[in-house]
């Protein structure tokens, strides 16, 4: 046996271990997912894989990639990137996926017309897909391919579970309220924020900021009330889908608790940032909600500053509370309320626990 091959070996063992225990120190699903690419990029050659984010929108189910190997580089949405041409696709567009979600199996093998090779891997939670990876070579995947694979893919299924269960929501999946402050801290040191437009207070429709939202569901505890909390979930459930399928994958939305949800929209322009959130709440407007008929949501946001979270978070409420105020249904802008004189600078909602500690007007 050549004496190359022996030697290899431990370097493998040695990277492999390198992988796994990247993959499992951390506690993020954007490096998770970071991880696992790069460990199929290292490990196994692959020439292109996604990770792809599924999740309901208008009774559709849609596919949306989160991370992405390409020219043998891992890459994700970043600000400098946010207008990458990664739009959402109905599942349907993928057949093999189709397929093997419906028959339930772990993966899935597809000879395209091309001639490349594309590997299906649902990542199975509780009978459930929400996440998927796409693995395409430019050969049929061999034996021992598909056995590394498998074992680093192993790691990666039981530790998503874990995240899943600490960091989302359990009722609508999306981010719960813990995870804020380390996705809200990543956000304010992105290298594209600039603290001196945002500190003048300075907006201009040209420049890119940051941002934060806050939505409330108008007239929730009337469905509560009305049809009972089981319709009260169905409606939050379907609320989170439509949040899902109105912000981009670099976005984060949160569920905070009872009918309010927390949006952290990255670097796009003022009149961008209206645009986004105002096309959300005619999308919310515009959706059937079963039995329960039209639902609306109110709107606040607040430019992204160096203050603290619970001074920003303050912001955005002031600047919901003023839209509740002023006939619901609508999005309403702190700054332009501070500038028009009809809200307070809103120093004295500097503790602004009370927002989540009570419940908000409906």
């Amino acid at each position: 046996m050549d004496r190359r091959v022996i030697d290899s070996e431990p370097l493998k063992m040695e990277s492999l271990l390198g992988h796994l225990v990247e993959i499992t120190g951390h506690r993020d699903h954007d490096l998770l997912d970071i991880s696992i690419m790069s460990a199929l990029l290292n490990m196994v050659g692959v020439a292109q894989a996604r990770v792809l984010e599924l999740f309901q929108s208008h009774g559709d189910l849609l596919v949306r990639p989160r991370v992405w190997i390409t020219d043998n580089k891992v890459q994700t949405f970043d600000e400098e990137n946010s207008s990458a041409d990664h739009p959402c696709e109905p599942i349907v567009n993928f057949p093999c996926l189709v397929n093997c979600i419906a028959q339930h199996k772990n993966r899935m093998e597809e000879a395209r017309l091309d001639g490349d090779h594309a590997l299906w891997i649902p990542i199975w939670q509780n009978e459930k897909v929400s996440t998927c990876l796409e693995i395409v070579n430019d050969k049929p995947f061999s034996p021992q391919m598909l056995q590394v694979m498998e074992g680093i893919l192993s790691v990666y299924r039981n530790y998503q579970s874990l995240l899943d269960y600490s960091e989302r929501d359990s009722l609508t999946g999306l981010l719960n309220r813990k995870t804020f402050d380390e996705k809200f801290a990543r956000m304010i040191n992105s290298k594209t924020h600039e603290p001196s437009d945002c500190n003048d207070r300075r907006h201009h429709s040209d420049v890119k900021s940051q941002w934060l939202a806050v939505v409330d569901i108008d007239h929730f505890k009337r469905v509560n009330d009305k049809f009972g909390h089981l319709y009260g979930d169905e409606v939050l459930i379907l609320v989170a889908n439509v949040l899902r399928s109105s912000f981009r994958s670099q976005d984060r939305v949160f569920r905070f608790g009872g009918e309010e949800f927390v949006i952290l929209l990255r670097s796009t322009t003022l009149a961008d940032a209206r645009m986004i959130f105002d096309r959300f709440r005619s999308n919310i407007e515009q959706h059937p909600f079963p039995q329960v008929g039209q639902i609306t949501v109110s709107v606040g946001f607040a430019a992204i500053t160096q203050e603290t979270p619970v001074v920003i978070l303050g912001h955005a409420d002031q600047a919901l509370y003023h839209a509740k105020e002023s006939g619901r249904n609508r999005v309403c802008y702190y700054e332009e309320l501070i500038n028009d004189g009809l809200i307070d600078n809103g120093k004295k909602n500097d503790s602004f626990e009370f927002f989540f500690d009570e419940p908000s007007a409906n």
